[in-house]
């Protein structure tokens, strides 16, 4: 019977012909071009910022070189420009970005590829490069639910006090490591904190805001405490020592900055912010649960099955601790770039860390990123093209009287506020390091006070989810919405810029002398 039909069926076919053929691969062929349209539509549309952000680089290019700036500043605004856009929207790898920064300055500029070379490997970047190898190197030890059980016995059960002392481990942490390794590491401990309490996100929606804000602040007020707490302020030590020390000059002696005497200036802020940060986050949420009992009772449980310290958690602390004695003492006859390479060495020789896992958890591109952002400020300085804004931006402030003192600070403050709010803190310290260093020339401050109110103001990225990576890193977990942000973020700025201008008027002065 099925074969029968089968025939049948069969006999009932048949083939279409000749003009039919046509017709049929007529409307193939429509519907391919269609589709290819679409995909080239859609690519134009993912890539637009690029294309825009070219098409508004050449367009300045072509301008007439405005009065007082030399046609190679003209050139390098431009390239700085371009790359600003696409450090905002990222519509192609940001890793990209530097490789087109690199290739620019020798193709546009002149400049032979020897010399653009050696503007890219600074002891500043060979710092990040180290401190990107020892945060790989920490995470691998997983201690997370040690921290998070050391916090507990420390300030005991109260949900206050534990986000407390989570805001002062995680910035202790990150003010030696790096903001981005240390939320990564203590996401888990506030992660467990929150699904021991309860595993209902609904039933701890205020509790888990206040305890992965209390990481994700803490690491940014304290990533400005010491030159390995962000990428960017080893970018402005770079700067001031390419900028402003001439070895045949003593005086510029003080533009070298090393590791205590950075400590000197910014961890005391640090320090002071902390309280504020709790303060803040109790006012801006209300927890559900006043004592974390129940939670700390089992975090107890799982540590004291993992059992007492293996001698190789010891070894990593020991190597640690030696490479932060390092930083401190030795950085200015070694240089922190040094320093923060052996101490990846120490770590890949005592077998803590294979090379694969350096290799596969250090972002390579971030190095290449920050290397070509530095090399294109110092072309930015040496074209003038960092003069010639500082100057206009002076004048533009004169009227309202914020060209000089307090008010020239906030206005340095608000405008790196906003722009760290909109790309990566050390992208914005690479591209605002010329102009302000010689703004605080055009205006007669000290390009030091400057220097650091600029770094610091780059750690107040709190209002956006891309503003930070560990604003980023909390986020991921889920618990956080977008406008939970923008809910506690303007407080912190406010808080955060006041204690800055604070602390820049009645302390700073004492060190510049």
């Amino acid at each position: 019977m099925s074969t029968q039909q089968f025939d049948l069926a069969s006999d009932s076919i048949q083939a279409p012909e000749a003009g039919q053929v046509a017709h049929i691969r007529l409307v193939g062929y429509q519907n391919w071009l269609r589709l290819r349209s679409q995909i080239n539509l859609y690519y134009f549309w993912e890539k637009r910022w690029f294309f825009i952000a070219m098409l508004v680089g050449f367009a300045v290019m072509s301008m007439p070189t405005p009065a007082g700036l030399s046609h190679e500043g003209h050139i390098v605004l431009a390239m700085s420009l371009m790359a600003t856009i696409m450090f905002v929207t990222e519509p192609i790898p940001l890793p990209t970005v530097a490789f087109m920064i690199i290739v620019g300055q020798v193709i546009l500029l002149g400049l032979s590829s020897n010399e653009v070379a050696k503007s890219l490997m600074t002891d500043s970047v060979l710092f990040i490069m180290g401190s990107l190898m020892l945060a790989v190197a920490i995470v691998k030890q997983k201690l997370d639910k040690r921290i998070a059980w050391a916090i507990v016995r420390i300030t005991g059960t109260k949900t206050v006090w534990i986000a407390f002392g989570i805001s002062v481990a995680s910035g202790i942490l990150a003010s030696f490591v790096g903001e981005h390794t240390v939320a990564a590491m203590m996401l888990p401990v506030g992660m467990t904190l929150i699904t021991l309490t309860s595993d209902d996100p609904k039933k701890v929606r205020n509790l888990a805001a206040i305890l992965l804000f209390s990481i994700a602040y803490g690491c940014s007020i304290a990533s400005i405490g010491t030159p390995s707490g962000g990428a960017r302020n080893a970018i402005m030590v770079g700067y001031w020592k390419e900028f402003f020390f001439d070895p045949a000059n003593a005086d510029t002696s003080k533009f070298l900055i090393d590791y205590a005497k950075w400590m000197a200036y910014a961890y005391p802020m640090f320090l002071i912010q902390i309280p504020f940060v709790t303060i803040i986050l109790f006012t801006a949420f209300k927890p559900e649960y006043k004592d974390l009992s129940r939670a700390c009772t089992r975090l107890r449980t799982q540590i004291l099955l993992e059992g007492p310290l293996k001698p190789a958690d010891w070894l990593a602390m020991i190597i640690f601790i030696t490479v932060l004695y390092g930083w401190i003492f030795m950085s200015a006859e070694l240089g922190m770039g040094t320093i923060a390479i052996l101490g990846a060495i120490g770590f890949l020789v005592a077998g803590l860390v294979r090379w694969d896992d350096i290799n596969s958890g250090v972002n390579w591109g971030v190095v290449w990123l920050y290397a070509a952002a530095i090399s294109l400020g110092v072309q930015m300085k040496n074209t003038g093209a960092a003069g010639w804004i500082a100057e206009n931006f002076v004048a533009f402030l004169e009227p309202i009287g914020a060209d000089t003192g307090i008010g020239l600070w906030a206005a340095v403050s608000l405008l790196t506020t906003g722009v760290t709010n909109t790309m990566s803190n050390g992208a914005a310290v690479a591209v605002l390091g010329p102009i302000v260093l010689n703004l605080a020339e055009v205006a007669g401050e000290s390009p030091i006070i400057i220097g650091f109110i600029t770094a610091v103001s780059s750690a107040f990225a709190y209002l956006t989810v891309v503003g930070t990576p560990a604003c980023t890193i909390v986020y991921a977990s889920g618990y956080l919405k977008t406008t939970d942000f923008l809910r506690v973020g303007w407080r912190m700025v406010v808080m955060s810029t006041f204690v800055l201008l604070v602390v820049a008027f009645f302390y700073w002065p004492f060190l510049a002398s």
